[in-house]
Order: C-alpha cells, then structure tokens, then sequence
C-alpha cells in the first residue's frame, strides 16, 4: 500500500476538523481532512444551523398568534411540515457545500472514508467501497464528534422514541411529545413542538430544567415554558417505557419515589451526548478516554505524541464555536505560531435557541459562592426595556455577576428574546478582562433590547436608571 504524506491530518470534517485543516494551510502546513460523512459535520447538518431553521419556522407560528395584538386579522393558518423540513434541510445542504468549497479554496485534500490510527504517525482510511490507503503525518487531529447518548430500556426505535434526528425531519406532528431531558437539545425541541401546537412533556432527572444555566435564568425559563402549556416534572425519571398502537407510556418516576404515569405520541430522548471513540484505532496508542470523552491537555493534545483530539470527542462544553477554536489553538500550537493560547473556558458563551431564550458566559451565582468568590450581584427585568415593550416581547431577564473587590466581571446570565445575539458583548468583556467601570462608561444605542446589559451592569452596583 502506498503511502502518502503530509503535514497534518484531521480526522472528522465537522466545525472543528474543517476549521483547523484551514488553519493549518493558513499557516503552510500540508493538511488532510478524512470525512467518512458529510463535511460540517453533526452541527451543520444535523444540529446547530438546520434545528435554527426549525426554530424560526415555530417562531414565525407563535408571532401569527399574536399578530392580533398589534392589529392584524389573519385567517386559519395551516402547517406543511413537509415544506417547513424541506427548507431545513435545504439550509443544512447548502452550508456542507460551502465547507467542501472552502476546502478547495485552501488547498485542503478531503479524503472519503473512515480513519483509524495505525500507531506511528499512519492513519489508514477506509472508503465506502472497502478499499484502504494509507497515509502518514506528524501530528493527527481526532475530531470525529459525538453522538446522542441512550439509556438502558430506552433505546430509539426511530418510529416511537426518537433522537434528535428523527426529531428533526417529522413526517407529520405528533399530537403529544415527551422530551426526556432539559438541556439544550431537549428545551429547544420541547420549543419548537410546542409552537407548532403539539402537548408537551419534559422530564429532567436533576432538580432544573436546563442543568448547566444559573439557578434564577433557569427558573425564570421554566415558569415562562410552563406559561405556554409545557409540562415539566424535574427531579423525575423515566422508569420504563411500554410502546403502545397510539404512541408510548412512560411510567415516571418523582422526587419523592411517587409513580405516574404519561401518554404521548412519541418520544424524544435527549440525555447527552457521548463521543465518537469506537474503531478509531486507539488501542494501538497512549490516548486515554473516560466517559467517552478523549483527555487532553490545553492544547488538545493526548497521551500519544503527535495525537490530538479537539471538539465534542474532547469533551465538554459540547458546542461548535468550541470545537471552532480548539482545532484553531491546536494547529497553532503544532505550526509553532507565536500567538498561540490556550482557551480559557469560563470565556465561552453558551447559548440555547428556545422561546424564550437563553444564553451566559462564565461563572453561575452558584459556581461562584461555592469557589468562596465575594460578588456583587445586578438584575434587570426586559419589562423595563423600551424596545422589548415596542416589541411585545418584554419577558426577560439580564444578570450579571462581579468580584466584590476587584470589579471583575464573573458571569453574565440571560433569558428573553435575542439574548443569544447579545450575549458576544459580555464575552468580549470577559476576554479583554473588563471590571464593571468600562462597561458602565460603555454607551450602548437606544433603543436596543442590549441597553438590559448596560443596566444589569449598573444594577450589581445599586446605579440601575430604569427601575
């Protein structure tokens, strides 16, 4: 078997695979990028950009609903679920296009097939039609993704229980959902169904529903959920599933051991993710996984030199723009670039794309009393936002959180419309390691629903204007 050679190769065209192979011609390296798949990965075709097309397409429902409050009559509106995932999809198609035209455009080799490492610096890459070649480089870069986790006696069956792709492409609505799980995945589905009009349940085996949020954002985003019809049972678990000629029934399980029971038409099963490990030939190296996530240091490199693992295969936070930046830093680090760093992970914002929605950056309330963190704490409530009462959308809420002695800032948490547009503010801020005085003296455009951070600010330090 012949051998080819390069500088660099990636395994797994998803946003941190087809990130770093740019980053690395960028920086004169001869990359790779081995895909068995489609390029842009879970996230571009089956996650973050076509579950946003859903979600519009639910937001545009919600908005006819209450069109009649700002002065329009609108007649019966019917559903194409058809067209409404056709459109989705065709977004998805037209990005993962886009990714293999920027792989040209950097002179990046894309290779068809599955990748397996071979020990040594060799991969070897096996394609659709069982043919192998073998290629060689000193640095292999696993980006290869994760998928979503299942439980024991709750395996999908893509008819009844679903994961998030069946859950994407519905053939027709359910009349009634059951979500299990409440972190992004399962909130923003819960969402999107609900919008549409169909009953949903959610059921969250911890204490909150959306686990990884601050206490008083999650609980604010409950009680609005709750607001529009959606069901929630936290501290509860599914104990069993029985499929019946209408759909399924749960029988749940409550904080308190009482049992219930839950009809629905179908299932969403959205408990996690789990990485992408299997048949990749580490047996033949040092890498080390646990809990499915390859361990790593600062700069995504493993215990096997000239191994690296970057993205949701590395481990939490599970996010794209996290993925993004990793395979960034990782080439960097392998090319020898002056500005290389390592992330800082309390500066990566998350966001999820429910109604309403939520987004933060850095430390929760919680996280920073129990790190012993003296903080000062500013809320400021949407309702006293002009642009969000213009708007008609005025539920919402921005927190933020600052070190007592130093002004630093911690944290900043929000729910309520557009906060995952404005949540990059906070962001910068934490990255330029900006105290409150800058963003007090920051002037933010009026009117804007973001004027709720500039007050948020100015509330952890009783100057709040507008309450």
């Amino acid at each position: 078997m012949s051998e080819q050679r390069f500088d660099c190769i990636i395994v797994g065209g998803g946003p941190g695979g087809y990130v770093a192979a740019i980053r690395a011609r960028q920086l004169g390296l001869r990359a790779a990028l081995v895909e068995r798949e489609e390029l842009g990965g879970i996230c571009l075709n089956w996650g973050c950009i076509p579950t946003k097309a859903l979600l519009r397409a639910s937001e545009l429902r919600h908005l006819m609903r209450e069109a009649e409050a700002f002065g329009f009559e609108l007649g019966e509106v019917r559903i194409d679920v058809a067209k409404l995932v056709a459109r989705s999809r065709s977004v998805a198609k037209r990005l993962s296009g886009g990714v293999r035209s920027l792989m040209k455009k950097n002179g990046v080799e894309v290779i068809e097939g599955h990748g397996r490492l071979l020990g040594g610096g060799r991969l070897s890459v096996e394609g659709a039609d069982g043919a192998s070649r073998e290629l060689a480089a000193p640095h292999i870069i696993l980006a290869t993704g994760a998928r979503a986790r299942t439980l024991p006696d709750l395996e999908p069956d893509g008819e009844r229980i679903w994961t998030y792709r069946e859950a994407m492409v519905p053939e027709a609505l359910p009349a009634s959902l059951l979500v299990v799980g409440s972190g992004a995945i399962g909130m923003e589905f819960a969402s999107f169904y609900r919008d549409l009009g169909v009953e949903v349940t959610i059921v969250e085996l911890l204490p909150q529903i959306l686990p990884a949020e601050d206490e008083e954002i999650a609980a604010f985003a409950r009680r609005a959920f709750e607001r529009q019809g959606i069901q929630i049972h936290t501290g509860s678990q599914v104990s069993g599933v029985k499929r019946t000629d209408a759909g399924i029934e749960a029988e749940i399980r409550g904080p308190e051991g009482e049992s219930s029971r839950i009809e629905a038409e179908r299932l969403i099963l959205a408990v996690g993710i789990t990485g992408n490990v299997e048949d990749l030939g580490l047996d033949t190296t040092a890498v080390r996984v646990e809990k499915g996530d390859i361990q790593v240091d600062a700069w995504g490199l493993t215990d096997e030199p000239g191994v690296y693992a970057i993205g949701d295969v590395a481990g939490p936070p599970y996010l794209a723009h996290k993925a993004n930046h990793e395979g960034v830093v990782c080439v960097e680090r392998i090319a020898g670039f002056e500005g290389a760093h390592p992330i800082d992970r309390t500066t990566i914002p998350g966001c999820t794309y429910c109604r309403p929605q939520i987004a933060s950056v850095g430390l929760t309330e919680k996280a920073a009393r129990e790190a012993g963190r003296e903080i000062r704490v500013g809320r400021f409530p949407f309702q006293g936002n002009g642009k969000a009462l213009a708007y008609g959308d005025n539920q919402g809420l921005a927190k933020t959180l600052f070190d007592a002695r130093t002004g630093e800032l911690l944290g900043a948490h929000m729910v309520g419309p557009e906060v995952t547009e404005m949540i990059q503010g906070f962001a910068i801020a934490r990255t330029l390691e900006t105290t409150e005085i800058e963003l007090m003296r920051t002037i933010f455009p009026h009117p804007t629903i973001s004027e709720t951070m500039h007050e948020a600010v100015l509330a952890a330090y009783d100057r709040a204007l507008h309450i």
